[in-house]
This record gives structure tokens, sequence and C-alpha cells, in this order.
């Protein structure tokens, strides 16, 4: 199922913190009903269209309408973020392990790293998928199992209390302020249209038995998003409700000391015995293993079908393609492990990367499904725009200043804080140029406002001033089509 994969380390560590920080609260906690809602649009809208085409991967349907130039550059992003995405999952392991077991990060990085690498090169997609069902059911246990323990300890107030009265901080409840309600928003469209265009999604979807059975698997694993948060919730509300004094952590307490992203794995170590701390160590290795595969898969596999399957190696045989994406893994697995070891800096270029997803794949996928007039010119022209606004608009984490400051924008501390929905709007405004600079690009070359010769991507079908008409059909800024899949 999905959840397994959307249900990581970080997730039920980050829903865990953004509960017990006093900032925030339940009401930031927007991964659970994000992803949720992800899933569902996924198996409403997505199924069916990359399904009845017998695609592979979610590139295929980008390489298709716009060809292989850009569904190249197209491939940047998600590789970005799926190579980043393990090496959180990894750093968050590793800094879990260190504070419950007391060993090293680095040797807890590259035990997980070997172990996940060995099974998914072994087992592909049916080790991930098996390894998915056993840790659904070990991660659901376990956290159940350490929540009464940290409930009823003494040092703990009653969760129902400090969820509405301030005690030993804020009400964990939270509260979103008025200036602050388009960043809300902005996050909340992020994580339900920015889920969508993953390869870790798009592999599940596409190698179900049937597009109902797809649909099913894609709706009951939102459902199941929503309720492995609930145990983290609760954690996290004990940890806002906790003296911290009473127990063996002692004071400052963990956001004072600036530990606050330890959260869950401080409950389980302060407030539950030994034994128990260490079935909720299991839990969180479960959950970041469980992603880790699959970013790890769906990496290779998107490099050896749509690079090196399509562009390096047209005739490539299967058992060719299969230690390409072999290989990739491999190399991908070993970069990310190197990387985790940059915690920090890993989490920050996630985010960053993801954001680049959701702004620049997301609308040229939709373009590509729902929009197949659009073409190449609007691809080219939607990727620079997005890439652009969402670069120029800074990244605090980064340490990248905006260039752009949108309406709302704060300085705090000497960092500027977008509270501007931008990223969505950027998103909006890169699909706008997709379908615009598509028409317009079309207009111009049928009503000969600009020379046929200049058609260099082709999409009048016609030759380009680039190439002589025979080898039109070998270049690769055409999209590509289904008699050059068949012939090659």
């Amino acid at each position: 199922m999905f959840t397994a994969t959307w249900v990581g380390g970080a997730y039920i560590e980050s829903t865990a913190e953004i509960v017990y920080l006093p900032s925030k609260g339940l009401l930031w906690v927007q991964a659970p009903l994000g992803f949720a809602l992800s899933l569902a649009i996924g198996g409403f809208f997505f199924v069916n269209p990359m399904r009845s085409k017998n695609y592979m991967t979610v590139m295929d349907p980008l390489q298709e309408t716009y060809g292989n130039v850009m569904g190249t550059l197209l491939f940047i992003p998600p590789l970005l973020g799926e190579v980043f995405w393990f090496a959180a999952i990894l750093a968050s392991l590793g800094a879990t392990m260190r504070v419950i077991l007391d060993i090293g990060g680095s040797l807890a990085i590259t035990i997980s790293a070997c172990t996940v690498i060995l099974y998914t090169l072994q087992g592909g997609l049916y080790s991930v998928a098996y390894t998915d069902v056993i840790q659904m059911v070990f991660i659901t246990l376990s956290l159940w199992i350490c929540i009464p323990f940290a409930l009823v300890n003494s040092a703990t107030e009653s969760i129902y209390y400090t969820a509405t009265h301030q005690s030993y901080q804020d009400p964990w409840i939270g509260k979103i302020e008025k200036h602050y309600l388009g960043r809300w928003l902005d996050d909340f469209f992020y994580l339900v249209l920015g889920s969508i265009p993953w390869q870790t999604y798009f592999q599940r979807v596409l190698s179900a038995a049937s597009t109902g059975q797809a649909r099913l698997i894609s709706y009951l694993s939102g459902l199941g998003c929503f309720a492995m948060a609930i145990p983290s919730v609760l954690i996290g509300a004990v940890a806002a409700s906790t003296d911290w004094n009473q127990t063996s952590y002692g004071l400052p307490s963990p956001f004072e000391r600036g530990e606050s992203a330890m959260i869950l794995p401080l409950v389980l170590q302060h407030l539950c015995p030994a034994y128990i701390s260490i079935t909720g160590l299991g839990a969180i290795a479960a959950a970041a293993m469980s992603s880790a595969d699959s970013a790890l898969l769906s990496t290779g596999s998107m490099f050896a079908h749509n690079i090196y399957r399509k562009i390096l190696r047209k005739k490539a045989s299967e058992t060719e393609v299969l230690w390409a994406m072999r290989t990739s893994m491999l190399v991908f697995g070993a970069g990310a492990a190197g990387l985790a070891f940059y915690s920090s800096s890993v989490y920050d270029l996630w985010f960053l990367s993801g954001e680049l997803v959701y702004a620049l794949l997301f609308p040229q996928l939709c373009c590509a499904l729902f929009a197949p007039s659009t073409n190449t010119y609007g691809s080219a022209a939607g990727f620079l725009v997005g890439l652009l606004l969402r670069l120029l608009a800074g990244e605090p984490a980064l340490s990248i200043p905006p260039v752009i400051l949108y309406p709302a924008c704060s300085l705090v501390n000497g960092t500027y804080s977008q509270l501007f929905p931008f990223k969505t709007f950027t998103m909006l405004l890169t699909l706008g140029t997709i379908l615009a600079i598509s028409y317009l690009a079309k207009a111009l070359f049928q009503r000969n406002l600009l020379p046929r010769s200049w058609d260099v991507c082709n999409i009048m079908g016609g030759t380009s001033i680039l190439i002589p008409l025979q080898q039109v059909e070998k270049q690769e800024c055409f999209p590509t089509t289904a008699l050059e899949e068949k012939h090659n």
C-alpha cells in the first residue's frame, strides 16, 4: 500500500514535533489530511489516464508530449527530490538511534543504507511491497504499545486539559493567526497537489492488477495515512503536557534546548520503560525503511526507463536496462547516504526540491494528461518561468535572500519571511504559461506569422531548420510517437 511509502520516519517524527511546538500545535499538522486528499485526488483523476496508455513511469507522458529534451529537464527535480528524501530518511533514523541507543549516527546511517539498497536490488518492487506490509504492522503495534506508558507517566498532565489550557506551555491544539493564513493554505495545497507527481506513487498505481484496484488502494491508503498520524499526535500532546523537570531529561525543556525535532524518541526514552523505548525505536526504523526503499526504486526505474532506454541506449535489451536500473540505484543510494551526514541541509534541500516538483512538474503533468494540445514551446516557457519565480522567492533555510518580495513579506531577525502563498501562485503561473505559450506558438506558425522553418521542435509536423527531413524522427527535441516506440 501507498501508506507505507508516505508514512516514513520523517512523517511520524515531524507530526509529533509540530504538535509539541508552542508556536504551532495540532492545527498546523497538515500532512495527514493533505496526503489523504492527495491520494484521493490521484486515484480519482490520474489513475485512469496513466493506466489507459500503459505508461511505466510518471515521466512517460511528459516525454511523449514534450520530447526527450524537455523530459530530461523535467527529470531533474524529482530525481533530486527522491535522493534528498532518501538522505533525509536516513538522517532521521540515525538521529533517533543516537538518542535512544547511544550509538553513532554515522554507523546507523551506514547500516540502514546498506540494508535498504541490498534488499531493494534483490527483489525490486516485490521486496518493497512485501516489506511494506510487515513494516506497517510493526509501526502500528509498536507506537500504540508505547502510548499508554507515556500517558500515565506521573510527570505528564492530562492531555485533554492541556489541549485548551496553558500548563507547562501553550495549549497543544494550537492556533492559526490571521496573517499566517496565506502560508497555511500554501503549505496545504503544496502537500495535496505536490504529492501527486512522484514516481513513488505511480509505480504502485501502474503495477496494480486493474484500474479499479489501483483506485481502491489509493483511497484506502489515504485513510491509512490519516490514521497513522494519530499515535504521533498523541505523543506530541504528551510532550507538551509534561513537566520535564520530573523526568531524567531535566530542564531546560527540549524546546528550549533546540531538540524539538527529536521529541518523539525523547518521549520514548524518558517517559516509557527501557524495553518499550526499544519497541518504539523499531517503529521509527520500520517507518524509515518503508519510505526509503520506495524512493530508491522509483529513482532507479525512472533513470533506466526514461533516460537510459529512451535517450542513451534506445536499442538496449531488457537485461541491459535492468542492470542500468540496479547500477543507478546503487549510485543514488550511496550518494544519498553520503548526504545524510549533513542532515540539516539535506532536509532543507529536500523541501526545496519538493517545491520545485510542485511548481514545475505538477502543471506539466496536468497539461500532458488533460491538455494534449500543449507543446514543447509552452513546456519550456513554463519550466523557465516556474524555476525563476521559485528561486527568486528565496529560501531562508538555505540563506537564499528573496529577490521578489511578495505582499505581506516580513523581515524577522534579519530574515525575510514570505507569508503570501507564493508556491501555489508559482504553480498556477507555470500552468498558465504552458497553456498560453503553447497556443501562441501554434497560432503563429499556423497563420504563417512565423516561418515553418523556425519550428525547431516540429510542433506543426514539418521540417526543421536544424536537420534534414529524413532525420526528423530522430531529433530529440521532438515528442516521441508511438510509431517511434515500436520501431525502437
